[in-house]
């Protein structure tokens, strides 16, 4: 048997957070390893952050294992040309004159990239066209009022697009989180940007953080907002509040890298602080039930529905602005 390929999705455009800020020092490089390539993330002696392909044009050394800052340059480690994050080279110290074919050409390929939110973000087109939206602000991440960022991370053996499919799964919800009921949400799409308004009313908590049975009732409101495939954040509000942001990097066209940051504001009685933990709880164990079904499932292009499962063709409808190219449909299994 001949296993299929299990998804044939190409890997999405967009925003990409990858690294957190605190992670890279000035003067730091990094290798990393996102959207297929290997890349070189460095921050400059002025503080700022760049990503460009991390293979020296000149004999293939990686830049980002070895390599050095020098100004707002990069040094390869092997022969020490110098590249900028705009992707060009602007020294070559050894050489009387700089090489015609980099000679005031972009040699390298550089990732547009931005710092928010305590994330340095790039951007991936794999056109290389430039950036159609923008990474959102989440102000709550660095704001004084609320606390230091919680990061829970995860590696996922699937596209982006099949792990945030979940979102609008409801009869999944059931069998596998356990859940009694999905509330409906409110959709709305505008271009790059789709925002879910949940609005429900909950039982409060007595002083042990424990849903009373008896006590009063309390509306809480979850805004879901998704940026593009590798940006999202949530709001509750209700019995307490908390505010999470989902980094969604892709790795290859078949593995992801998940990032959820969380934060809670710092003046919070003791049972709102229990229930804010008791919800980031709940989330990860969500994704960590939901990681074994995502490594293994594979892609059906033309699925059979029913009315019962959440609005999935919308959401892909949404989702496929965010290829170059169309997604293939995966070969199926021969045997022999």
């Amino acid at each position: 048997m001949i296993k299929p390929n299990r998804f044939n999705l190409p890997i999405p455009f967009g925003w990409f957070g990858v690294a957190l800020s605190d992670e890279l020092e000035t003067g730091g490089v990094r290798a990393l390893s996102y959207f297929g390539r290997d890349l070189a993330l460095f921050r400059t002696e002025s503080g700022v952050a760049r990503v460009i392909d991390a293979i020296c044009p000149h004999l293939g050394a990686h830049i980002g294992v070895g390599g050095t800052v020098h100004g707002e340059s990069v040094a390869c480690p092997f022969h020490g040309w110098r590249f900028n994050g705009d992707g060009y080279c602007t020294e070559v110290p050894y050489a009387k004159r700089m090489p015609p074919r980099v000679d005031g050409v972009r040699c390298i390929t550089p990732y547009p990239t931005v710092e928010k939110n305590g994330v340095i973000w790039a951007w991936y087109h794999p056109e290389g066209e430039a950036p159609g939206f923008e990474v959102e602000e989440v102000p709550e991440l660095s704001s004084s009022a609320w606390t230091e960022p919680v990061i829970r991370e995860w590696t996922i053996h699937c596209p982006i697009q099949e792990a945030a499919e979940n979102s609008v799964d409801k009869a999944h919800f059931a069998y596998v989180h356990g859940a009694q009921s999905v509330p409906e949400g409110e959709v709305t799409i505008e271009g790059h940007r789709r925002v879910t308004e949940l609005v429900s009313r909950i039982q409060g908590l007595d002083e042990q953080g424990v849903r009373t049975t008896d006590g009063e009732w309390i509306t809480s409101h979850l805004t879901t907002v998704g940026i593009g495939p590798g940006q999202t954040w949530q709001r509750f509000r209700g019995i307490f509040e908390t505010v999470m942001m989902g980094v969604v990097t892709p790795i290859d066209a078949e593995t992801l890298h998940l990032r959820f940051i969380f934060t809670q504001p710092r003046e919070q009685s003791e049972m709102e602080a229990i229930a804010a933990q008791g919800f980031m709880d709940e989330v990860c164990l969500q994704v960590e039930q939901d990681i074994p079904i995502w490594n293994h499932k594979h892609y059906q292009p033309d699925p059979i529905l029913c009315d019962g499962d959440g609005p999935i063709a919308q959401y892909r409808k949404w989702f496929s602005q965010f290829y170059a190219e169309p997604a293939a449909a995966p070969a199926r299994a021969a045997s022999g």
